[in-house]
């Protein structure tokens, strides 16, 4: 039996060649070709229309709802850097009761979809709800004209609830680039003679910059996709403006051309979003010079109350209030989960959540590997392509996924009538099997991205290692890197699984006739002004949304030797 020490050192000396399999390059290509095939389905649709609808686009639709789309990104933008930085620092850098909890909690908005969010905050705010009630009853108002409230159904009331339920992306990145390095810096700062909001604002926050940028973008990019918050408060944005198009205009090239337009905006983003993380990790590198980690802040009483309220709020907003009004309104109804809608809204959910999480994480280990045996430039770079999926707003996808199977469903049944006389009628348009495709192009990159942080941790040439005792890549894979990869593939197979059951967007365009998963229960039910009837199936969402938060916060605790 081959020895340990002489593994490494015949895959060290080169002898085991790399692998460059046509059918591995293929299929990578393939791959590429399907996540791309949305954007290339609009594209063709836009240039291909008559244009007669455009002036009125361009003249009624367009400038009304691009204006509002960068209104509500600036206000979420700047909503959410606030909350998160601030959060991030207290938890980090300063000492009170109750501060282990905070620093998971302060995660569990992630939790709720934006959708369901908008629904609990409508119920929560409006002239009929608790608060607007209690106001009334302690100072005696009896009608609206009495007195001032803001209007939740407004483009601030939105920026406002998907300000509570994005900040933990910018909360998550700044408290890593905190932990890291602000701590020590804040230090030196101090023992400088510099006083607390100095050392913030002069010290802290320019090393943040980076962090705090890529985490602002990830929540703007989610704030465009959203669809279901923004049509429920009525504020029309791009996203809602390209399906009204579609469904209230019936033209499809307009509804392409407002897509790409707002596809115009997701790049920007995007770009934006990989500069961050470009000096995100210059800092980084700088920050393994710094070791030591001085103890935190120990506040006064009432300082410490200021800070328990102040890390309080966004967990009470963005998850204590949809938890609350959705479990109201389901205690009042536990009849519906003997209801027949349910289970099958239940069931549908499972089964392509399942499938999409399975065949995601099929094709992100093909992307892997075919990256780790070749090594070349090419296929670097098809993986990159094959991960835009995730910065597609779903009707975005969703609308050119559509129209792609629906010319593959008429190429094959005219093909099927010329050949054999018979029709095959509509295969993938309007099928599960579309909503499945859709989720798996989408969070391709979520998966891609969770297996290749667990395989960067082995060592390089492991498997070379086995096939340097004759077994073949497949081999090789299958019988040492896969048992090693099971805790980032599970990972992947559950973050996948959850973002598949909370996909409103897609869904909504691409299901079949009466196919209800949860997310689109709850919205018809939200559409016909009966929130309260899907409310069992906005808690079964909350909860199984609930598991990523879980899986994060084990992510964070096994920081707690730097926090301690």
């Amino acid at each position: 039996m081959t020895t340990g020490v002489d593994l490494p050192q015949a895959a060290a000396t080169g002898r085991v060649k790399r692998y460059r399999h046509p059918f591995v390059v293929a299929l990578t290509v393939a791959i590429c070709a399907i996540v791309l095939l949305p954007v290339i389905t609009l594209a063709a649709i836009a240039l291909s229309g008559t244009g007669e609808d455009w002036p009125h686009l361009a003249r009624n639709v367009l400038p009304g709802a691009t204006l509002t789309t960068l209104h509500l990104l600036v206000m979420v933008s700047i909503g959410t850097a606030i909350i998160g930085v601030a959060t991030a620092w207290l938890v980090v850098g300063y000492d009170f009761p109750l501060r282990p909890f905070f620093s998971w909690a302060l995660v569990l908005p992630l939790a709720v979809p934006p959708y369901l969010a908008a629904y609990a905050f409508g119920e929560f705010f409006l002239f009929s709800g608790p608060v607007q009630s209690a106001l009334r009853a302690v100072f005696g108002f009896d009608n609206p004209r009495q007195y001032w409230f803001p209007e939740i159904r407004s483009t601030g009331g939105a920026a406002f609830v998907l300000t509570c339920v994005l900040y933990p992306y910018v909360y998550l990145t700044s408290r890593v680039v905190f932990l890291m390095q602000g701590r020590n810096i804040a230090d030196v700062a101090r023992t400088l003679g510099a006083r607390p909001a100095k050392v913030f604002f002069r010290v802290l926050l320019p090393v943040a910059r980076p962090a705090i940028g890529a985490g602002v973008a990830l929540v703007l990019m989610e704030t465009i996709n959203d669809i279901g918050a923004s049509e429920f408060l009525g504020v029309r944005t791009l996203t809602t403006a390209v399906f009204t198009t579609w469904i209230n205009r019936s033209s499809l090239e307009g509804a392409a051309q407002l897509a790409l337009i707002m596809l115009i905006l997701v790049l920007l983003l995007l770009a934006a979003e990989q500069f961050a993380r470009r000096r995100q990790r210059f800092h980084n590198v700088r920050a393994t010079q710094l070791k030591a980690r001085p103890p935190r802040v120990r506040l006064s009483v009432p300082g410490q109350i200021g800070v328990l309220v102040a890390v309080s709020l966004p967990v009470l907003f963005g998850f204590g209030i949809p938890l609350l009004v959705f479990g109201q309104y389901a205690s009042r109804r536990l009849h519906y989960l003997l209801n027949a809608d349910l289970a099958k809204a239940f069931v549908n959910s499972i089964f392509t959540a399942s499938a999409a999480a399975l065949l995601t994480i099929a094709l992100a280990l093909l992307l892997i590997n075919a990256v780790r045996l070749s090594r070349s430039r090419l296929t670097v770079w098809l993986v990159r392509i094959g991960s835009v999926g995730y910065a597609l707003p779903g009707t975005i996808l969703g609308l050119g996924l559509l129209f792609a199977l629906a010319r593959f469903d008429n190429a094959v049944d005219h093909f099927a009538r010329e050949a054999f006389g018979v029709s095959t009628g509509l295969l993938l348009t309007g099928s599960a099997a579309a909503v499945i495709l859709a989720c798996t192009i989408r969070f391709l990159a979520l998966a891609e991205g969770a297996v290749r942080s667990g395989m960067e941790k082995l060592p390089p040439h492991l498997d070379e290692a086995a096939r340097s005792l004759g077994k073949t890549p497949a081999k090789s894979a299958a019988l040492v890197l896969l048992p090693l990869l099971q805790p980032a593939i599970l990972t992947a197979l559950v973050l996948v699984f959850v973002d598949t059951v909370k996909e409103l967007s897609a869904t909504i365009l691409l299901r079949p006739f009466g196919f209800n998963t949860l997310a689109t229960l709850v919205y018809e039910n939200a559409s016909r002004a009966v929130v309260e009837d899907g409310a069992v199936a906005a808690l079964l969402i909350i909860v199984t949304a609930t598991v990523p938060v879980i899986l994060l916060s084990r992510a964070l605790a096994r920081d707690r030797a730097a926090t301690m």
